[in-house]
Parts: C-alpha cells; structure tokens; sequence
C-alpha cells in the first residue's frame, strides 16, 4: 500500500482513555511500582511535603502531557523522532541520544524490580524474574499496536482495582498511624524541586505514548486527554503513598516498600497479588518503551524511497536485541542506585530538550497553527500516518 493511510477515528476509550492508561503504563514501572521511587522523590520531603510534592508533579504531568499530545496532532508525529524533529529541528538529535539512554536505563530499571519481585515471591534468584518478564515484553510488543493497545486496556484495569482495594486495606489496618504521622506535620523545603524533578524525567514518557494517539479527531481531544493523563497517572501513586506515610521514616530505607507493607498487612493472598500487579506494571511499562523504539525504527524505514513491506521479523527481532543488550545490566548495578544516581541527571537534560522547547517553541508552534474543523468518524481526513500491522 501506497500514499497516505486514512486517519483512523477512534472510540471514547481510545481517544481519552488510552493516553492516560499508557501513560500511566510507562510511568507506574519500577521504582513507582515497587513503591522505591515514592519514597525517593516523595516521602523523603516528609509526611505533608510528599502530598505537595505529588501534587505539583501531577498538574505538571497534566500540563505537559496536554501541549504534548496536541502539539503530536498538529504535526501528525506519532513516533518520538518525527514529534522532536518537528519541535527541535536539527537539535533533536541531542534529544534522541539523551532517549536512547533514558530507555535503556528505565529497561534496566525494570529488569531489576522484576528481579526483586520474583525473589519476594519464589526461592528463585533475581535473574529468573528478569529473564520471565523479558520473554513477556517480546510476547506482546513483536505483534504491534493492537496487542499493546489491548494490553494497557486490561492490565491497567486490574492494576487500579488492586491499588484501590491496597488503600481501603491500608486505611482498615493502619489508618490511624495514618494519621497520626499527617497530623504531626513535616515538610522539608525541598519539595518543589523534589516534585518537579520527578515530574520532569517522568513526564517524557509522554512522547514514548506518541503511537497510542492516532485516533485523536482534534486538537481538543487531545487536549482533554492529556488533562485526564496527568490524574490518572498519578491516582495509584497517591494511593500507595497514603499507605507509605503510616511506616514514615522507616519505610525510607527499604528497597521494595510495597513488600514492607504487605507483610505488615498479613495477608499472604493479597500480598501475592500484589506482588504480581507489579509484574504486570512492569511489563506494561517495559513493553511501553519497547514499542516505541519499535515504531522509531519502522518509521525511519518506511521513510526510505528504496523501503519494502516492513518484515515480519523486525519486531520480534529489534524487541529482543534491545533487551538483550540492556535488561539484564540491572543484575550489576541494583535497583536503588539506578533511580538514585541516574535519574536526577536525566531530568535536566530533559528539562533543556523537551520541557522548556514544548513550553517556548512548542507553545509558539500551537498559537500560530491555523483553527482546525472537528473532523467526524470515517476516512474523510486524510494525514502522512501509516497503517499498523494487521497481523497483531
């Protein structure tokens, strides 16, 4: 097939839904998951300063995440290179390199909380459960944006369903330490920072979702979405960190928090549950990243005039060579130091490549754009995106 595919109008769930659950997907993985990254960026800034802090990031996520997805419906840039290059120009190669390293270091994050899931659950060592959720991640991500969309569907379900009932079983069994730490105060003055370093690093998951959002049908659907993203990706946060607060400071010290507080939960059920909610948020996250490499790299090569059908082996094997060469780095280095050491790094250089464009260029790029119709359902409206794998 030639030319243009039909822009392709999606359905209430995935027009404004979707983004939210993919978000979420990418964000929730690792140190959010395992309860680690909380009590680094948040818990750190006292009771009542982890709250302000998450709730800076959040309407921050909320901002970012809006202008992002906007701006990709403007320029038709479903794939992270074509959204930076129409943001950067020839700058986005800077961006692209910083990416690169910043999904190899998330992947190696979640190789690692995986890792330390496994073992909290089995008698096994780390690398099984590093070596499972790498064989789950090329299960799903090798047959393309059907499989993914539809396992962001499902595994978000669940996973809100047991944040939700880890709260109400938190607040029935120790609400009143609860509240007692809250009532005491503490707030370090660091918290702006501290929250918008988080929300900083984090919020370029943003551009990873990029192929999730073909089916918007405005500009203003892509607006609401992204204001329904930054809540939605941050509602099991606040609910573990609600659960967090009870065990503060001590909790501060543990590598799998989740874990430290489903033992003092007692129930052996829930806590295997749990523990395999966080299996599932990291393979969403880590399937997440890999698909949008995926479609970096099929898109660059859909682009060349000398370009075939795209081979049914590119997915499967770009999937496992990616992992192959960086999953399994996590074994070395250890879940703590990575999100400790890398990621503040991480957020400054994306506050210079992303943020701070998206807030001057990006903003100029928005208010110059020519008023849009809202386009109905059907293929009446044409643009440069492609068709998707039929096969997944």
């Amino acid at each position: 097939m030639t030319g243009p595919a039909p822009e392709r109008s999606g359905t209430f769930f995935q027009r404004f839904l979707l983004p939210a659950f993919a978000l979420k997907g990418i964000i929730i993985g690792g140190g959010y998951a395992t309860g680690r990254e909380l009590a680094e960026y948040f818990l750190s800034q006292g009771p009542v300063g982890s709250l302000l802090a998450l709730a800076l990031a959040m309407l921050f996520w909320a901002v970012i995440a809006a202008m992002t997805f906007a701006l990709a419906h403007q320029a038709k840039a479903y794939d992270y290179r074509s959204f930076i290059a129409n943001l950067l120009g020839r700058g986005a190669i800077v961006f692209e390199l910083c990416f690169l390293f910043f999904s190899v270091l998330l992947l190696a994050v979640f190789g690692a909380a995986a890792g330390e899931v496994g073992a909290s659950l089995f008698p096994i060592p780390a690398w099984v459960g590093t070596l499972a959720l790498a064989i789950a991640i090329a299960a799903i991500a090798s047959f393309g944006e059907r499989a993914v969309e539809t396992m962001f569907k499902y595994v978000s379900t669940f996973l809100y369903a047991v944040y939700a009932l880890f709260l109400v079983l938190a607040l029935t069994s120790f609400g009143d330490r609860i509240g007692d730490t809250l009532a005491a105060g503490g707030i370090e003055p660091g918290w702006p920072v501290s929250g918008l370093t988080y929300g900083i690093y984090n919020i370029v998951c943003a551009i990873m979702i990029l192929p999730v959002l073909r089916h918007f049908t405005s500009r203003r659907d892509a607006v609401i979405a992204g204001v329904i993203a930054g809540p939605m990706a941050m509602l099991p946060a606040l609910a573990f960190l609600i659960a967090m607060i009870g065990f503060y400071p001590v909790i501060l010290d543990q590598t799998l928090p989740s874990d430290y507080i489903l033992q003092r939960l007692g129930s052996p059920a829930f806590r295997f549950a749990f523990q395999i909610m966080v299996f599932c948020a990291l393979l969403e996250s880590s399937v997440g990243v890999i698909h949008a490499l995926n479609e970096r790299v099929i898109t660059w090569r859909e682009g060349r005039a000398d370009a075939g059908p795209t081979p049914g082996w590119l997915r499967p094997g770009l999937t496992v060579s990616v992992l192959a060469g960086c999953m399994f780095a996590a074994n070395r280095i250890g879940l703590v130091d990575l999100i400790a050491s890398g990621y503040r790094l991480l957020a400054i250089i994306f506050l210079l490549t992303f943020v701070l464009p998206l807030l001057t260029i990006g903003v100029v790029k928005l208010v110059r754009a020519p008023s849009e119709p809202r386009r109905t359902t059907g293929p009446d409206a044409s643009g440069p995106e492609r068709t998707q794998d039929h096969h997944a």
